[in-house]
C-alpha cells in the first residue's frame, strides 16, 4: 500500500509539471493537439447515465481471434449474451478488436462490428472499443485458435500487435495506422458507440508457466505505439472520446502520454477499497470524467460488494472483467499459470455467470440490479 501511494505522488509530481505551461490550465493540456479540453470532456460526462458494465468476450471465443474471424462470429450467442447483460442493467461493455482480422478481411471486420454494434444497441448497451492490447500471449495467428489449456486463466488470450511489433515499429507501424484510420472513420459519428480505448495496459507482457517463458515486460517500448495512436486518433476526431487506461503506477513515461491525451480518464485496479479510494481521490484531481475500466478480482478483495457502491457514489463507470464463465477460464487466478488446478475454485477470480446463465453469487447480481434499478 505504501509503495502504491508513493507512486501515486511522484506521478502527480511529475504530470503537475508537464502541465506547468497556461496552455495547460482550464481549456485543455495543448491547444494545438486535438484533446479534447476539460469543458468539452464534462459536457459530453454530463449527458451520460452511470455507466456500468463488463470486460465481454462470449463464452465460446478463447480470444480476440475467435471473436471476430468470420469463420467464428457467433451472433446468435452475442445476442443471448447481451440480452443477460442489459437484463442486469449493465449499459456499456469494453470490446476487444484485433488488427489481424481487419488486415485479412477489412471490410468483413467492420461488418461484423457493425453488426455486434446493433446486437448491443437493442440491449440498452454502447460499447467501449479496445484497439491495441499488450497482455498474454505475444504472438497471435489467424486461422483456428488452440484450445484451452485447462483450469488455466486466459490461457488463449493473445496481443495486438505483439512481440515481433515491438521491435520493428518502423516497419509495422504504417499497416497499423491504416487499421486504425480506417475504423475510426467508419465508426467515427457512430451513436452505438460509447468511446475509444486505444490500448490496453502498455508495457504490460506475459505468458509464464506452463512451458512457456516470461518475456521481460515491454514498458517504454510500447511507448512509442502510445503517442502514435493518438496521433492517429486526432487525425479522424471522432465524436467519441479516446483513451488510454492507467495500469502501473510506476511507468510514468506511459502515464504521462496517457493521462495528458485522453480525453477522459480511464484506469485499472484491482485491490482493496482502501486502495481503489485513494486511486480514484488522485483521479479526481484531472477534472475529467473517469471510468474505471477495469477491476473486480474476488481474490484480491476487490468485490462488487465494496467497490461498486464507492463507484456510484463518486460517478466513476464501473467495467468489471469478466462476465459468463467461458473459454477465457477467468473464474480462474492469474496464478493459474503457475499453480494446477483441477476443477472449479471455490472461490471465483472474475466473472459473474455460470456456463447455463445462473448467477454464481445471486447476492452479487442482486446489488448490480439494485444498483442500475433492474431491481
Amino acid at each position: 500500500m505504501k509503495l502504491r501511494f508513493i507512486s501515486l505522488l511522484a506521478l502527480a509530481a511529475t504530470l503537475s509539471s508537464c502541465c506547468a505551461k497556461e496552455e495547460c490550465k482550464t481549456t485543455g493540456y495543448d491547444s494545438s493537439s486535438k484533446q479534447w479540453t476539460i469543458e468539452q470532456a464534462n459536457q459530453w460526462g454530463a449527458k451520460q447515465e452511470w455507466l456500468i458494465g463488463c470486460n465481454y468476450i462470449p463464452a465460446n471465443a478463447i480470444n480476440q481471434l475467435e471473436m471476430w474471424q468470420a469463420e467464428y462470429f457467433d451472433a446468435e450467442t452475442i445476442e443471448k449474451e447481451l440480452q443477460l447483460a442489459g437484463s442486469i442493467g449493465f449499459n456499456t461493455l469494453r470490446v476487444y478488436l484485433h488488427s489481424l482480422v481487419w488486415k485479412a478481411d477489412s471490410e468483413g471486420f467492420k461488418s461484423r462490428i457493425d453488426k455486434f454494434l446493433t446486437i448491443a444497441q437493442n440491449n440498452g448497451i454502447k460499447p467501449i472499443l479496445v484497439f491495441f492490447d499488450d497482455c498474454w500471449n505475444p504472438y497471435p495467428k489467424l486461422g483456428a485458435q488452440p484450445k484451452e489449456t485447462p483450469y488455466t486463466h486466459n490461457s488463449g488470450w493473445v496481443q495486438d500487435p505483439g512481440a515481433e511489433a515491438h521491435d520493428n515499429w518502423d516497419t509495422v507501424m504504417p499497416e497499423l495506422k491504416k487499421y486504425v484510420i480506417d475504423v475510426l472513420t467508419t465508426f467515427k459519428d457512430d451513436n452505438r458507440i460509447l468511446m475509444w480505448d486505444l490500448y490496453n495496459e502498455p508495457g504490460n507482457q506475459g505468458p509464464t508457466g506452463r512451458g512457456l517463458p516470461r518475456l521481460p515486460d515491454y514498458e517504454n517500448k510500447s511507448l512509442p505505439l502510445v503517442n502514435a495512436v493518438f496521433e492517429w486518433g486526432w487525425e479522424v476526431r471522432p465524436s467519441q472520446p479516446m483513451s488510454m487506461g492507467v495500469w502501473k503506477l510506476d511507468l510514468v513515461d506511459l502515464n504521462v502520454a496517457q493521462m495528458t491525451k485522453s480525453d477522459i480518464i480511464t484506469y485499472h485496479n484491482y485491490n482493496d477499497l482502501a486502495d481503489h479510494t485513494r486511486m480514484v481521490k488522485y483521479m479526481q484531481m484531472w477534472g475529467r470524467p473517469i471510468i474505471c475500466t477495469e477491476f473486480m478480482s474476488r481474490g484480491s478483495n476487490s468485490t462488487f460488494e465494496d467497490i461498486l457502491p464507492m463507484l456510484k457514489a463518486n460517478n466513476i463507470g464501473a467495467v468489471n472483467w469478466g462476465f459468463i464463465d467461458g473459454k477465457t477460464q477467468t473464474i480462474f487466478p492469474w496464478d493459474s499459470w503457475d499453480k494446477d488446478y483441477n476443477g472449479e475454485p471455490e472461490l471465483w477470480f472474475h466473472d459473474i455467470f455460470r456456463k447455463d446463465h445462473t448467477p454464481y453469487r445471486q447476492k452479487e447480481v442482486d446489488l448490480i440490479k439494485k444498483l442500475t434499478g433492474k431491481q
